[in-house]
């Protein structure tokens, strides 16, 4: 239980970052899927006894390509099974941010900035879009 309003602030933005972080590793671990999905596309039509190279901890070893699809596969599927924990521990964290903006009646003020559209038609927004943290007592 949070005694004043700085370490309620702390909290939240404790909060936010970590979803910030889960946000960032869910999309590193999708891109990760993304090539595996892409390997695993141009080998498998591929005959399976054709040679092909891996890396294994740093070290690009020579198999074939019915040893190393599978493999693939396999790491493909454990990173689906992590992107959906994540998610679910994401979901769980904006659950616990919603309830905590709610316990402490947390708003957001944001600063309000004109948007423009400048010679290249190009949109670009004038002002400082920065948060702030507004708690009422």
């Amino acid at each position: 239980e949070p005694p004043n309003e700085q370490a309620v602030a702390t909290v939240y933005a404790s909060l936010r970052n970590e979803i910030n972080q889960i946000y960032s590793k869910i999309s590193e671990l999708e891109m990760e899927a993304s090539e595996h999905s892409l390997v695993i596309n141009a080998i498998k039509p591929l005959d399976p006894a054709r040679r092909c190279y891996r890396m294994i901890g740093g070290v690009l070893v020579e198999r074939t390509i019915k040893q190393v699809l599978p493999a693939v596969q396999r790491n493909k599927e454990g990173l689906e099974e992590v992107i959906s924990s994540l998610t679910e521990t994401l979901e769980r964290k904006k659950r616990e941010l919603v309830e905590f903006e709610g316990k402490y009646k947390i708003r957001i003020r944001r600063d309000s900035g004109q948007i423009t559209e400048d010679d290249n038609n190009t949109f670009k927004k004038e002002g400082n879009a920065q948060g702030v943290l507004v708690a009422d007592a």
